[in-house]
């Protein structure tokens, strides 16, 4: 039995009726040369034969009673496979020869519209055949409660992995605890929280310190630790450390404020819209070595422009750049938890009111430049310990009160968007049964004040953007979509590279 970290709870607390914490995946399949392959026997054999290093497949929440503390982990004692794996086609309409990537889209927005289950493991996998290519798609669901994009990166390297050997497969399911073991467990976990917050308390007045060169910080710091005399004194400062300021916890980056309003800053609903395609990593390089930038300069460029036309086409481009949520992995390779989120965020100006494509990335290159100097003045491990002090029950009430009350109609938001570039495999993955994956499109999520989400994962010699908003918010997501592959093209004849995306 494993307790969920202060970060992970909070992707279940942030749920409410048209807000979910799943992040998913739309993999496309070629299908190996056999009339007698079957993709859903194939995905179930494959996920049967890994259960045993797929730790998140086979886990469920325990919940303490009354939301006191973070909820457990336990291996499901009711594992039901069947349950999870799902088989369905996509709908065409009459006379189509097959899905189109319109339909299969539309399929997908809807999918991913629906909550799942917490009384089982917090996945789905649905094998989607009825493409016209031929191809097959499977949708993975999996909550952000349980891994971060990372992760699920190395889950998809694990869930294809040809060393594997049905032998993984063995595991061993939990008792579930009862209510008073969980009670016991959590009057333990709340005796530590007053120590732990004056601990983190202590050391973010070190970091300030440090960071703006104000000696009143260390000098309030310093003063707490001393401030209790005789032995009492001695074992709290045993607890929170000396008082030299030593750089031991981080404080989290305060992030910047009131970006400017678009039509998709305002409160979502349930419905989602899905778009996805595909565009040669080659051209991105070629582009990003003829400017001095890097891939990621490239594709925030890329997508600034496609979100300048689109909000022109709308009378709805604000006078002020956008600001983009960029999430940054923080693993380092030596964490115990490997399925556990490790991941704070960057907060940067997105181009938007620079025409020139090439000024973009200059732009972009700048502004990274100095969002990630700001991130980096002080590590960013605190705000996940900050995260643990809250309790569970009352940030669920405070999300729901939010979402009722509108408050991302009322308010301009922290963020217009989030985009998010993630390195993926270089080589093919291929299933046991010869299936090999052909693309491998991220489908984020969308929360009350950001209705549009772009993220890109790199695969083989592809990029592969995955586009998701609230349905209502960004009807023509397709349309969107287009003019950022378009804005590659351009890019690339800008500076005088071949190859159309």
């Amino acid at each position: 039995m494993k307790q969920l970290s202060g970060i992970d709870t909070s992707f279940l607390n942030l749920e409410t009726s048209s807000s979910f914490g799943h992040i998913n995946s739309l993999s496309i399949y070629t299908p190996p040369d056999d009339p007698d392959f079957d993709p859903y026997q194939s995905l179930r054999d494959q996920i049967e034969s890994r259960l045993g290093v797929l730790e998140p497949f086979r886990r469920r929440l325990v919940e303490v009673p009354f939301g006191l503390d973070r909820p457990y982990w336990i291996n499901d004692p009711d594992f039901d496979l069947d349950f999870h794996v799902r088989h369905i086609g996509v709908p065409t309409r009459k006379g189509s020869e097959g899905g189109t990537p319109e339909h299969l889209g539309e399929l997908v927005g809807r999918l991913i519209g629906r909550p799942m289950d917490r009384r089982r493991p917090l996945w789905e996998a649905y094998v989607i055949e009825g493409l016209a290519s031929g191809d097959f798609a499977v949708l993975l669901k999996l909550h952000h409660a349980t891994i971060d994009g990372a992760a699920g990166a190395e889950l998809l390297g694990m869930l294809l992995d040809p060393d594997s050997t049905p032998e993984d497969a063995e595991w061993t399911p939990e008792d579930e605890p009862s209510s008073a073991e969980m009670l016991a467990r959590t009057v333990y976990g709340v005796a530590r929280t007053p120590v732990k917050g004056l601990r983190l308390q202590v050391r973010a007045l070190n970091e300030l310190g440090n960071m703006t060169g104000q000696v009143g910080f260390g000098r309030m710091a310093r003063a707490m630790q001393r401030g209790v005399p005789g032995p009492a004194g001695s074992a709290l400062r045993k607890v929170l450390g000396t008082d030299k300021g030593e750089r031991q916890d981080d404080v989290p980056l305060v992030p910047r404020l009131g970006a400017p309003r678009t039509p998709f800053n305002a409160s979502i609903t349930p419905h989602r819209r899905f778009a996805y395609r595909s565009a040669p990593l080659a051209t991105i390089k070629a582009i990003k070595t003829e400017l001095g930038a890097t891939v990621n300069d490239v594709v925030m460029a890329v997508c600034a422009g496609g979100l300048r036309r689109y909000l022109e086409s709308h009378d709805a481009l604000p006078a002020e750049d956008l600001i983009a949520m960029i999430p940054v992995s923080i693993r380092t390779g030596d964490e115990n938890e490997k399925w556990s989120n490790r991941v704070s965020a960057i907060f940067s100006e997105l181009p938007t009111t620079y025409d020139d494509p090439v000024d973009r990335v200059a732009q972009v290159h700048a502004a990274m430049q100095a969002a990630k100097q700001q991130f980096d003045m002080m590590p960013a491990d605190l705000i996940m310990d900050m995260s643990e002090l809250a309790p569970p029950a009352l940030a669920v009430r405070a999300s729901q009160l939010a979402t009722r009350m509108r408050v991302a109609d009322r308010t301009n938001p922290p963020a217009n968007l989030v985009v998010s570039n993630v390195p993926g495999p270089r080589a093919p993955l291929t299933m046991s049964s010869g299936a090999v994956l052909k693309h491998y499109y991220p489908v984020s999520t969308v929360v009350d004040g950001q209705g549009l989400n772009i993220t890109v994962q790199s695969y083989c010699d592809t990029l592969d953007f995955g586009l998701v908003s609230c349905r209502e918010l960004v009807p023509d997501l397709w349309d969107l979509l287009d003019l950022i592959v378009e804005e590659i093209d351009l890019l690339a004849d800008a500076v005088g590279v071949s190859g159309a995306a």
